[in-house]
């Protein structure tokens, strides 16, 4: 019985070191890091330079397109940044997100938003997506209420490229 007790450590060593049959792997990434818990939404206003600045609005949650367009139309607040979309009292867009494109339908006619709040609109959109896990290859489009051919184009924001 101590000759089989004797073994028993000599094989254990033995099975540790064969790593029990597994074999050796190689590393495989994991893609993006999760993007976690933002504590507000990423809006885009206008700098007195007219170049677009994000603006963090503290709402203690990322929240949705949807409500990231009401907020951008609600305007810049005391920021000292402005707006290139006028007001129209009107705050929802419809949002819809396909494959590959965010579909924005807006209460604004193409008097009413300047091309730099265009940009304004498609940087929030895609920001908010992208913080929410989407794709940076996401394009998004703007429709007006009286539509013009350049509010028909796919289009990137011009910071986050």
């Amino acid at each position: 019985m101590r000759r089989v007790w004797a073994v028993v450590p000599v094989l254990l060593l033995a099975m540790g070191a064969m790593g029990c049959g597994s074999a050796t792997s190689e590393v495989v990434g994991g893609g993006p890091a999760p993007t976690g818990v933002a504590p507000g939404v990423t809006l885009y206003f206008i700098d007195g330079q007219g170049d677009l600045r994000p603006q963090l609005r503290d709402t203690g949650r990322l929240g949705t397109i949807p409500e990231a367009m009401s907020l951008l139309l609600a305007g810049p607040g005391g920021s000292g940044l402005r707006t290139g979309i006028e007001s129209s009292g009107t705050q929802r867009m419809t949002v819809t997100v396909k494959e590959d494109v965010i579909e924005l339908m807006t209460p604004l006619s193409a008097d009413e938003v300047s091309p730099a709040g265009i940009d304004q609109i498609v940087c929030t959109a895609l920001a908010t997506y992208v913080q929410s896990g989407g794709s940076p290859d996401t394009g998004v489009r703007v429709r007006l209420t009286l539509p013009t051919p350049e509010s028909d184009e796919v289009r990137s924001c011009p910071v986050l490229d």
